[in-house]
């Protein structure tokens, strides 16, 4: 009988001496039997861990610290584990995303005839019903993870994944002699706004961590801050951050070379296997039966690394928070205007935000209690919280007026406006849900981050425009798992395996991209695909092994 996640001694002993000592009972019945008690002592050990692990809380630190010893000699030997098929936790997901697409289908076609209808009334119920029922769904869905005795797991698996990425960054970026270290240089000023550059720091590090090549961070001069990274965050190294070698390139330089210079993305040639949407093959089991979209963790590691805050920079957020009083449940909202409305985004009204603001609180209502309704809100433009505060008596309104004034065009590279956007950030992640443009790449941000604090944070987001993307980042595929027949002239095409070039979502039931089987352009049914994950083999730094902490 091949070893799988329930079978130790005990109950290969039981099965196999039922089968051989009913000699009478026909195979069919004794094979139906053996399955009924495999299936009770699943149970009976299941109820036995959560009793053993329910009494090790009673014990001191010493008796507990045996304890767990020898619970985990018990459970390597024995093979007993508490954890859920990758199928599963894939299927969980897209469940919950399919209602999604679902409302978004009932919702469009609805809002369309009532364009056109005369009983504006009846259809508003119509909706408002289906509204309902869509947030009773996905609140299902979601207690289905608290309730199936897989949440000690997640947080098991999660942090152990956590550590193990950081650790490697760490050993990459702390060589034992910078002297003779193969060295990636990044210079952070690239021409473009905060979230830009944030996230050209993240390829540089990428990049580095995939070439095994110490990140050395040129921010002497930085345009956000004279003095550079480390003005606000931890030094990307303790111990090497100075660029010399016996031997320099630009990229892509060779294994002889000490010293490669790397462009920024737009221009890198060639590009190597690891750039986004790209996860390490070594990794990918474990982040995509984790996380409902493996990229976003993965970059939100590596921000997690960079991010890392110097004391005066915890010491102004922490200030802030207090000031303002932020406290949970809160929604971030993040309204980008200036110099992005018409010519990387398109305008949206404050309403088309608090719209879904008030659909998650809809939605959280039926869970719990909300006496207090709050935003935070992260803008570049002030006139904002004022129209906030007068057509939404019902919120506190949390944001800055100073901070969305020093994020003007003007004023967006001084001491103040890096203070304002790296607090905005900081808090919008910190939101329980988050509202913006995905065309924003500070909104892209705040939704990574969230990710790397949380176990699965790949569902609290509405973009009222684009889906998640990396800017440079390779294609997004999908993989269609059911058939579609086009019913008008701007749908394509759909057989089963076909795989598909991902444009946008339209957030209507349909999303847009190209088959690559017939390199036809156009709308597709979204609930008909699934995300397909695109590895590389990546170094798999066999020098920073994962400390196991099963039980």
């Amino acid at each position: 009988m091949e070893k799988g996640s329930y079978q130790n001694a005990r109950q290969v002993d039981a099965i196999w001496s039922f089968l051989r000592y009913e000699p009478d009972i026909n195979i069919s019945n004794r094979i139906s039997q053996a399955m009924k008690q495999l299936h009770f002592l699943q149970k009976r050990e299941s109820e036995m861990l959560n009793l053993l692990i329910e009494f090790s809380s009673g014990l001191n630190v010493n008796e507990k610290e045996k304890f767990l010893k020898h619970l985990k000699h018990i459970s390597k030997n024995y093979g007993i584990r508490n954890e859920p098929k990758t199928e599963y936790e894939i299927l969980r997901r897209r469940i919950y995303s399919n209602i999604l697409e679902f409302f978004y289908f009932i919702n469009s076609q609805v809002q369309s005839e009532l364009k056109q209808s005369t009983s504006e009334k009846s259809f508003s119920n119509f909706l408002n019903l289906i509204s309902e029922f869509k947030r009773s769904l996905m609140k299902d869905v979601l207690t289905l993870a608290d309730v199936d005795g897989y949440a000690e797991w997640r947080h098991k698996e999660n942090d152990e994944l956590t550590n193990l990425v950081q650790q490697r960054l760490f050993y990459l970026q702390n060589p034992k002699n910078c002297k003779t270290a193969k060295k990636l240089l990044c210079d952070l000023n690239k021409g473009c706004g905060y979230g830009c550059q944030l996230h050209h720091a993240v390829y540089c590090l990428i990049v580095a961590y995939g070439t095994q090549r110490t990140l050395i961070l040129k921010s002497r001069g930085w345009r956000y801050s004279r003095p550079g990274w480390e003005s606000v965050f931890l030094p990307v190294s303790n111990s090497c951050t100075t660029p010399d070698g016996i031997s320099q390139s630009a990229w892509p330089g060779n294994d002889n070379v000490q010293v490669v210079s790397l462009p920024i993305i737009d221009s890198l040639s060639p590009r190597p296997p690891y750039l986004p949407l790209n996860i390490p093959e070594d990794l990918a089991p474990k982040i995509r039966r984790i996380h409902g979209d493996p990229i976003v963790w993965w970059v939100g590691q590596f921000l997690k690394y960079l991010l890392r805050p110097q004391p005066n920079t915890i010491k102004m957020l922490e200030q802030y928070k207090q000031k303002l009083g932020f406290k949970k449940p809160i929604v971030g909202v993040h309204i980008r205007r200036t110099d992005k409305v018409g010519t990387e985004a398109a305008f949206h009204r404050l309403d088309e935000y608090m719209l879904h603001v008030e659909e998650y609180y809809k939605s959280l209502e039926l869970t719990q209690t909300v006496t207090q309704k709050r935003v935070y809100i992260a803008t570049d433009e002030p006139k904002i919280f004022n129209e906030a505060r007068i057509k939404y008596p019902d919120y506190e309104v949390f944001g800055d007026v100073s901070i969305a004034k020093s994020a003007a065009v003007n004023k967006r590279y001084t001491d103040n406006s890096l203070s304002g956007i790296v607090t905005d950030i900081h808090l919008l992640s910190l939101s329980d849900y988050l509202v913006c443009t995905f065309s924003s790449q500070v909104c892209r941000v705040a939704y990574e981050i969230m990710n790397s604090l949380e176990i699965d944070a790949a569902h609290k987001f509405r973009s009222l425009d684009d889906i998640y993307y990396y800017g440079g980042q390779k294609a997004r595929y999908q993989e269609a798992v059911l058939p579609h027949i086009p019913l008008k002239p701007s749908e394509i095409e759909l057989q089963v395996g076909d795989q598909i070039s991902v444009a946008g979502n339209h957030w209507d039931g349909y999303s847009k991209g190209m088959n690559l089987r017939t390199h036809q352009l156009g709308l597709y049914p979204t609930f008909k695909v699934i995300p397909k994950i695109e590895t590389a083999p990546f170094p798999t730094y066999p020098q920073v092994p994962l400390e196991s902490t099963e039980l």
